[in-house]
């Protein structure tokens, strides 16, 4: 077989590759996966990427010198020739599939792919097919939810050798931000709840003075996440949004309703097992149904964001609610604080006759 020795490249978003031709067939390769290889480029720094495929070139020029022929990640089939788009995004959901992310994440991007088989099938992916997609969302939250998982999949899907991606042409739609009104008398609602549900009250809690998050931090504490002395919640990176290893102080009002049991065990069940991802939402709406204190607005992330505002009022500082919060940097406390309902000006700061 004739075969130049393949070349690299690097894509708009930084990613290496390796291209070569067989029988008039462009191929692009992002890592060694489809001749068995273990070398990965793009995992290393951006300054080194370009020496890794190089070696990853040189691969797959020998495998293919020697008769190799290209694998199919879809079985252990041998296969020669370019895969569908829509087998590359199935590769691609089968690849993430396998990684370590949340069961809700794992479902938007089968939901994803389902979309896409219903509608591009054996066609090649467009953007045409994309928009007809996303044009069955009118709410913007929803549009972009879905646009941001069938971009993660696509790109994943390009990093495996299919070409282009046809979603860099489609814009955002602009979405009515979700307001968490923050309470006014968060005594009246944290006793209201109490007679309700202990879980939910817990889970408010906890969301309010340690600012967890509640439908998975709050939901998978475990005994061992706190301190001996019940004083500190120690999270790692996995287990919060941020990706960071995140400690925050237990208040006193908190700890008169800790019960601790084996370190291993949820704080709710007892056991090593946690509620369902929809148990405290599931709660919460039964809450809010027969409830005369809440107002229009108000959710469970509301007690979050009073949280957040009273850290902000008393301290003056970012950086610390920034750490309070978990957030990944000071401009997204920053973002984050423009949807808060914090008084920029006093009656002192006004114009004075």
């Amino acid at each position: 077989m004739k075969l130049q020795f393949p070349k690299v490249h690097t894509d708009s978003l930084k990613k290496v590759f390796v291209s070569f031709y067989i029988k008039n067939t462009r191929y692009r390769l992002y890592n060694g996966k489809r001749i068995n290889s273990t070398t990965d480029p793009n995992s290393y720094p951006i300054d080194q990427r370009l020496s890794i495929a190089k070696v990853l070139a040189a691969e797959v020029y020998s495998f293919l010198i020697n008769g190799g022929v290209l694998l199919s990640h879809r079985s252990n089939n041998l296969v020669c020739g370019k895969l569908s788009d829509l087998d590359y995004i199935k590769q691609a959901l089968e690849s993430k599939l396998t990684g370590d992310y949340s069961d809700k994440y794992k479902s938007m991007l089968q939901f994803g792919f389902n979309c896409l088989k219903k509608e591009i099938g054996a066609s090649k992916l467009d953007v045409k097919g994309l928009k007809n997609i996303l044009a069955r969302y009118c709410s913007g939250v929803s549009h972009n939810t879905l646009k941001r998982h069938l971009n993660v999949l696509i790109n994943e899907a390009v990093s495996l050798g299919m070409d282009g991606n046809p979603m860099t042409e489609i814009k955002s739609k602009k979405a009515k931000a979700i307001m968490h009104k923050p309470f006014d008398d968060i005594a009246t609602i944290i006793k209201d709840i109490k007679t309700f549900n202990r879980h939910l009250h817990l889970c408010c809690l906890l969301t309010y003075g340690c600012l967890l998050r509640p439908h998975r931090e709050v939901r998978e504490l475990t005994w061992g996440d706190f301190s001996k002395d019940l004083s500190f919640i120690t999270l790692s990176g996995f287990r919060n949004k941020s990706g960071r290893n995140r400690i925050v102080p237990v208040p006193g009002f908190i700890k008169t309703y800790l019960n601790p049991k084996g370190l291993n065990d949820n704080i709710f069940t007892g056991e090593q097992r946690s509620m369902n991802p929809d148990y405290f939402s599931t709660l919460w709406s039964r809450y809010k149904k027969q409830s005369n204190v809440l107002k229009e607005g108000q959710t469970l992330y509301s007690f979050r964001h009073s949280g957040a505002i009273d850290i902000f009022k008393r301290t003056g500082s970012i950086t610390k609610l920034q750490k309070a919060m978990g957030h990944s940097s000071i401009n997204v406390s920053l973002t984050y604080l423009r949807g808060l309902e914090i008084a920029e000006l006093k009656e002192e700061d006004m114009p004075m006759v």
